[in-house]
């Protein structure tokens, strides 16, 4: 699968190039499924937060993931995937160009992950890109750290280890996302780690890695 790892989703035309070159043709020509499922997991995600993801209203910042123009949209929503059979839902994921995984709590999204049978199709769908916002994106990581585990139910900070690399999103956006706290954050990880905020993106492609940025990002580790 290819991989467009952001901390914001596609927010500025460096990073909307590369999706669209791995795309491999116009948005306008591709179908996407929003997966929203990340929002249940986090305190401060609802009904309206998914209604705006969805929708990409009426917050100019949802316009990044599913208001870009997509031929077709449509969602996928994780939890309800186990009561319906994957004869169902595996052609949808199947006819899809590409999947807008939003953000949120990034250990729930990969226990729904494993529950539903999407982790397990992944090494299936290598002709399938994968666009993540913040939680949507640590998911494909090793670890997301204790720091970013707002789900109660967690039984760690481990993720799916798609990547090798973690993940330190929103740099500077908000208050507790300092490069400080990323250095912090670092230390505990294990792994090699990025911190990137909302201009930038990491481009994943048959394992060669790519940062993409018109804004603040740096290697940690």
């Amino acid at each position: 699968m290819k991989l467009l790892l952001t901390s914001g989703g596609v927010t500025n035309p460096s990073i909307h190039s590369a999706l669209v070159q791995m795309l491999g043709k116009p948005i306008d020509e591709c179908h996407a499924l929003c997966v929203p499922t990340a929002q249940w997991g986090h305190p401060m995600c609802g009904p309206t937060s998914v209604r705006d993801f969805v929708a990409a209203a009426p917050k100019p910042d949802r316009q990044y993931m599913s208001g870009l123009g997509w031929a077709s949209l449509g969602v996928l929503e994780l939890t309800a995937l186990p009561t319906i059979g994957a004869e169902r839902w595996i052609p949808w994921v199947r006819e899809a160009d590409v999947l807008l995984v939003d953000g949120g709590d990034a250990t729930y999204l990969c226990h729904w992950m494993r529950e539903s049978g999407l982790a397990d199709l992944l090494p299936s769908l290598s002709d399938k890109v994968w666009v993540g916002v913040s939680a949507g994106s640590m998911v494909m990581t090793p670890r997301v750290g204790d720091y970013f585990v707002e789900w109660p139910s967690a039984p760690d900070d481990r993720t799916l280890g798609v990547t090798d690399f973690s993940i330190f999103p929103h740099l500077n956006h908000f208050p507790t996302n300092t490069m400080a706290d990323a250095q912090r954050w670092a230390v505990g990880i294990g792994v090699p780690a990025y911190a990137i905020d909302e201009q930038t993106a990491i481009k994943v492609v048959d394992g060669s890695v790519e940062v993409i940025s018109q804004g603040q990002w740096t290697k940690l580790g």
